[in-house]
């Protein structure tokens, strides 16, 4: 009886070392692949990769059809993880952030309708309803998703030093 205990959990130990083992090396099912690169991407929702979000991304290149380098929010910090993650060379970012653009807002001219605070996929933009609103230039990435929802047209982009 004490025998046929100890190879059963001989068995199973030996069991548990193989899945574990495997679970290391064979590929991730497909969804899995998704949610591991969606998990290294900002979550900006930017679409500065010509993507309409972060998971649209991810989803394109775990297919294959697109390029581990198209996130400017991300920067080469997050092309290097992407590609240890698949097991490719780091490639340099196709399109790098605009040099020291940010959007400045004209607060005489704001009317605090929010419009840009909803839009704006960094949080980068402070304000009240119904109160002037400002952009926080640390936080800003110049992706101008904030300037086409503005009523007033009081948003723009300028260089800074």
């Amino acid at each position: 009886m004490l025998t046929a205990v100890v190879l059963f959990a001989a068995i199973a130990l030996i069991a548990g070392v193989v899945l574990a083992y495997t679970t290391d090396r064979l590929p991730a099912p497909d969804d899995d692949i998704v949610e591991r690169i969606d998990e290294l991407l900002p979550q900006t929702q930017c679409a500065q990769c010509g993507y309409p979000g972060c998971r649209p991304y991810a989803r394109a290149i775990a297919d294959g059809d697109a390029p581990i380098n198209l996130c400017p929010p991300g920067g080469e910090t997050t092309v290097r993880r992407l590609a240890e993650l698949l097991g490719r060379e780091p490639l340099p970012l196709e399109s790098p952030p605009p040099v020291g653009q940010v959007a400045v807002i004209d607060e005489s001219r704001c009317i605090g309708c929010l419009h840009c605070r909803n839009a704006c996929p960094v949080d980068a933009i402070v304000g009240a309803q119904s109160l002037m609103h400002t952009i926080i230039e640390s936080e800003c990435t110049g992706c101008e998703l904030c300037i086409e929802p503005c009523p007033v047209d009081c948003i723009e982009l300028r260089r800074t030093a």
